[in-house]
């Protein structure tokens, strides 16, 4: 795989409740690694929260969607303006892998892998509660990483919320009933 190629854009379920997405980015992998894990990088692609870089060590994400383009698309009826969340790092392998516990939104696993001049990232999320967590997650998901492709490759990003009301009904119709 080249930075030419791309994995399957779309997230699939791997087990019934486990998504998994995948990116490649422009390297290194001390620089996508910075993206996952520093508050400052992250909050422009998915959500600001300083963290210790230690098994257990708690934190706290806070999302700010509206953030993410400037100007922002409009938001989906009944979704916050931000959204905080309880979170807790359960593995940590630095420049390979972070796994993170969501509160009652199960849990994140982040890996990279050295891909010529690029990284593949990705992500595994376990233990989706129900479909309709799915297909918004899915969409999220989507669209976050989208966005991480565009940053890390110096480029503007699509529309946040634009993006997002398109794939959860494109997520609709790939995931199962």
């Amino acid at each position: 795989m080249d930075m030419k190629t791309k994995p399957e854009a779309y997230g699939e379920l791997i087990e019934p409740r486990t998504l998994r997405i995948q990116r490649l980015l422009p390297g290194p992998i001390e620089r996508v690694w910075a993206y996952l894990t520093d508050s400052d990088l992250r909050r422009k692609w998915l959500a600001a929260g300083a963290m210790e870089l230690m098994v257990g060590a708690p934190f706290e994400l806070t999302w700010r969607n509206d953030e993410l383009n400037d100007p922002p698309s409009k938001r989906p009826d009944g979704f916050p303006e931000e959204h905080r969340m309880q979170s807790q790092i359960t593995e940590l392998d630095p420049l390979r892998k972070i796994s993170i516990a969501w509160s009652n939104s199960g849990d994140v696993t982040f890996e990279l892998e050295p891909k010529g001049k690029g990284v593949l990232l990705t992500v595994t999320h376990r233990r989706l509660p129900d479909r309709a967590t799915m297909l918004k997650v899915g969409a999220g998901w989507h669209m976050h990483l989208d966005i991480l492709v565009a940053r890390a490759s110096g480029e503007e990003p699509a529309p946040f919320w634009d993006g997002w009301a398109r794939l959860e009904k494109d997520y609709d119709r790939r995931l199962p009933a």
